[in-house]
């Protein structure tokens, strides 16, 4: 209870001192404020653009453990999508995997006001849009629901939703795809088109220019045999569904820790279903492939900007704590003859810098929050792609505190030494 007692007595000693010298003080902790201020602003927005990393990968390359399969013939003969899609699907049942998708990229006909482009597409399953972290802007991604329309549901870019007029998704939107006819009077519809109805929006990163969009592999196979048959022409064979030479990619998210057990057994399994001769390959892609911590080199050049910061901050409140102590000689000395024992005066004088640098540190990391949690630079961290924004990283602000109370107690320590070898008469003398 006494140590508790002395240490709390200290600690109000120190805060009057700060308080009397409030102005001196003031200009000294200008410095740790804005050192604080930009070594915790530094580590939080460290943390947050390894989120946006993170999330621009998994986009390309999905979550962790994404696998990516395929399947080719090493004899010569010939591998169609239907084959690979039986051994996939049974393959996936067989293991209760939840989130697994076919993935083809291709390039649609779409009418525009002012012509008809080729729309890079992607046809996918339902499940990519949580495997690859698909953020919406308007709407919703492809449901159970949607699969089962007739006519095709298409999610958009924002591009592509300009060039449409920005229609309310509420209307039920359509487009044509696939026709490159002259447009039907009553239903604008090219002929040789097939009507689609546009059900979401996605968001584009600032360097997109041209419109994309997203639709479901089996409305892209079905409605490439409808195109075919109102062109007169022959309708995709059952082992061609596609309609073309493209295979698509087949990709699972599966839980990290049994994703090398899982490579295995997949590739194992669809051999056997696939038979003799055929080679199926299934490796990971997504971003903790790439060794245990891929983002150590970003984690290293923010620690040391923070160090170098801070450091930089240190030494100028030291200077000023050196040259403040040389002018309270005098008080110092006055203390002593008073019966001040050595460790009091150590201790006193130490903790006036610790007080003052933990006081400067806390506006430090409220202004560092204020700044980072600030729409302005999340929008210009995020480039409107980043769905997760972490919340403001405890670990920067208590970060942000301990450093400015090491600062203090650093630049405490040599003044309050000077302080204890200041001897009583010399200092009454002074």
């Amino acid at each position: 209870m006494g140590a508790v007692t002395s240490m709390v007595g200290a600690l109000l000693e120190a805060w009057q001192e700060v308080r009397v010298h409030r102005t001196r003080v003031l200009l000294s902790l200008v410095g740790v404020a804005v050192a604080v201020c930009s070594l915790t602003t530094v580590v939080a927005l460290g943390a947050i653009v390894q989120q946006a990393t993170q999330e621009l990968s998994e986009r390309q390359s999905g979550r962790p453990a994404s696998l990516s399969v395929s399947a080719y013939r090493t004899d010569g003969g010939e591998l169609t999508a239907p084959q690979i899609d039986v051994a996939w699907n049974e393959v996936v049942e067989r293991y209760g995997i939840t989130y697994a998708s076919r993935t083809l990229p291709l390039q649609q006909a779409v009418p525009f006001p002012d012509g008809i482009v080729q729309v890079a597409t992607q046809a996918v399953d339902q499940p990519y849009g949580e495997m690859h972290r698909v953020q919406m802007s308007e709407g919703e991604w492809f449901t159970d629901l949607d699969a089962q329309q007739l006519a095709p549901r298409i999610i958009v870019s924002e591009i592509f939703w300009d060039r449409m007029g920005r229609p309310p998704l509420e209307t039920h939107p359509v487009v044509a795809l696939g026709g490159q006819g002259v447009p039907n009077a009553a239903s604008g519809i090219p002929s040789g088109g097939v009507r689609a109805v546009v059900v979401g929006v996605t968001p584009v990163a600032s360097w997109e220019t041209e419109p994309t969009m997203f639709m479901l592999n089996d409305q892209l196979q079905a409605m490439q045999k409808a195109t075919a048959g109102e062109r007169g022409e022959a309708a995709a064979s059952p082992n061609d569904p596609y309609g073309g030479p493209s295979m698509p990619q087949y990709e699972m998210w599966v839980p990290p820790e049994i994703a090398d057990q899982l490579t295995e057994v997949v590739k194992r399994d669809l051999r056997a279903a696939l038979g003799t001769g055929v080679e199926v390959t299934a490796d990971r892609r997504d971003w903790a492939t790439y060794g245990d911590d891929p983002f150590l080199v970003t984690k290293m050049v923010v620690i040391g900007i923070a160090v170098l910061v801070l450091l930089l901050g240190a030494l100028g409140l030291v200077n000023i704590a050196l040259v403040t102590v040389k002018q309270r000689v005098r008080e110092i000395g006055i203390r002593r003859s008073f019966g001040a024992t050595a460790s009091r005066v150590f201790f006193a004088v130490m903790l006036e810098s610790v007080v003052a640098t933990v006081v400067a540190g806390a506006a430090g990391v409220i202004v560092s929050i204020l700044v980072v949690q600030s729409p302005i630079v999340r929008e210009v961290i995020g480039q409107g792609m980043v769905t997760d924004f972490p919340p403001f990283p405890v670990d920067a602000a208590v970060t942000g505190l301990v450093a400015a109370t090491v600062v203090g107690a650093i630049a405490g320590l040599l003044p309050a030494l000077v302080a204890v070898r200041v001897k009583v008469i010399d200092a009454i003398r002074y």
